[in-house]
């Protein structure tokens, strides 16, 4: 039985819920998004919370429950304050910056990489080594961080390449001669 499911999501203030049948729609000042829950899932909506309950007591059923309600709370966080992810960019010429909706960053090609952003999160450069990627929904956000730290992952030698800001990259030492 999941132990995740069985506690109530709590509805912050100047957050719109719409609960019907299988989908749940949250609405909120950083966005909107929407989720359609498995079969054996149930969810309600009362008195400031969200309830997520199985139709017939099975553990797959509870699994999925468990899963619905962490994606659900995910949303309510994502609508209402938003998710954070930062990037650091470490290296001798490592630099990144926006133009217009395209994200460009130079990490020691013969040429820069050019990423657009995608609709409905925000890319920002507060210096030229630091990238923060913001959005409502945290999947899109984790992953759009995972492309961008996908262009040079950390290296363990020197420690140079894209990592998250609350990263830490084993170093390993060098071969040493004879």
């Amino acid at each position: 039985m999941s132990r995740v499911a069985k506690s109530p999501i709590p509805l912050p203030k100047g957050l719109e819920v719409e609960v019907a049948g299988d989908s749940v729609r949250v609405k909120g000042a950083k966005g909107s998004l929407s989720h359609t829950v498995h079969q054996d899932v149930q969810v309600a909506q009362e008195n400031g919370e969200l309830r997520v309950t199985v139709r017939e007591e099975t553990a797959s059923a509870w699994a999925q429950a468990g899963t619905a309600r962490a994606l659900i709370s995910n949303m309510v966080k994502g609508c209402s304050e938003g998710f954070t992810r930062t990037l650091d960019l470490v290296g001798v010429g490592y630099r990144a910056q926006m133009k217009g909706q395209v994200l460009s960053i130079a990490v020691g090609y013969s040429h820069p990489v050019e990423m657009p952003v995608p609709e409905g999160l925000q890319v920002e450069t507060p210096t030229q080594t630091q990238v923060v990627v913001r959005g409502a929904d945290r999947q899109r956000v984790g992953q759009l961080a995972a492309n961008i730290r996908a262009v040079r992952p950390p290296e363990p030698y020197k420690g140079k390449g894209i990592r998250y800001s609350d990263e830490v990259v084993a170093r390993k030492e060098a071969k040493k001669k004879k």
